[in-house]
């Protein structure tokens, strides 16, 4: 035990050591795996002119593979330093950098939830269709229309449904309508806050999506593209597999005649990973803002929705 003890420390704080050199590494070669993505676009975007060419499947591959790597990841993390570390230099900047990216979230989120009221008024146009007026199908257009049974349609609410909770997400963060579990949180000062904030956004926010978005990204391909892909997949076996790369949309539904989109659900997925780890940066950055400015910068620039007098929640309803 005597000599295995030290032996081992020794092997901790070499793997420790190894670590930290490959995140200097990789930290610094992001800058030249940006450069050479930007100078040589053809290499990774050459499909979208078509799939008739092998170079063509192979760039394809190139993106399915770089878009969930380790050179992605840290070039994504060089612009969160290089952000923050001009923001710490000029706080009107990041100030700016917090606006831009919460009304981004509040945006798209202000607008992704009129499809709650879109699946309403398409939920009732379906049950009048079936019980009233016994309708199989829906058409719409002129010319050449748009026909499909109502099983279609009543399976597609849930693609509304899901643009609410994967676009509103991030929107719902920032208007602070998200559950927080409070232990300590509401009986310490506002600096203590504002470091607990900084924490939970660079441990628990970032990590969650950057995982999230490994397996999601590949998840998505494989539901577009075959043969299919797989998260371990090296950029060597992805660029032999492009020699039988083809589209493969998948389009099968849960009935016969029911809705056939359902790889839209998996690119809402990617999406809301995406804000999520854009609005961590937010999150982090008007955290450490409102930490070296006191309170009294406490929802600065907050762009948080009016609730007019008479459409208060009744948080205490009797019955």
């Amino acid at each position: 035990m005597e000599e295995t003890g030290p032996a081992g420390f020794g092997q901790f704080m070499g793997a420790l050591g190894d670590g930290i050199v490959w995140i200097l590494q990789n930290l610094a070669m992001a800058f030249y795996n940006l450069g050479y993505a930007v100078t040589h676009s053809a290499d990774w975007l050459g499909w979208t002119g078509g799939m008739e060419t092998l170079e063509q499947k192979q760039s394809m591959m190139r993106l399915v593979y770089y878009g969930a790597s380790v050179e992605f990841f840290f070039v994504a993390f060089v612009f969160f330093l290089v952000i923050f570390a001009v923001g710490v230099w000029k706080n009107a900047f990041l100030w700016g950098v917090v606006r831009v990216l919460e009304g981004f979230a509040n945006t798209v989120g202000r607008f992704a939830a009129w499809a709650g009221l879109l699946m309403v008024l398409q939920q009732v146009v379906i049950v009048f269709l079936q019980r009233i007026f016994t309708r199989p199908d829906i058409v719409f257009g002129f010319g050449i229309p748009l026909q499909f049974d109502i099983s279609w349609y009543a399976e597609e609410l849930k693609l509304y449904n899901a643009m609410v909770v994967a676009l509103c997400l991030t929107y719902t963060f920032v208007q602070g309508g998200h559950v927080r579990v409070d232990l300590v949180y509401a009986a310490v000062s506002h600096s203590t806050k504002r470091v607990i904030d900084m924490f939970g956004s660079l441990f628990f926010m970032l990590p969650m999506a950057v995982l999230i978005w490994m397996f999601t990204w590949t998840f998505m391909w494989r539901s577009m593209i075959v043969p299919p892909v797989n998260a371990t997949d090296q950029l060597d076996r992805l660029v032999l597999k492009a020699r039988a790369l083809r589209w493969n949309v998948e389009t099968i539904g849960f009935s016969p005649n029911g809705f056939n989109g359902y790889f839209l659900f998996k690119i809402l997925m990617l999406i809301m990973i995406g804000m999520i780890f854009v609005h961590a940066w937010s999150f982090f950055y008007r955290s450490y803002l409102e930490w070296i400015e006191g309170p009294e910068s406490d929802g600065k620039y907050l762009d948080k929705d009016v609730i007019e007098q008479g459409e208060e929640p009744y948080d205490h309803a009797e019955f």
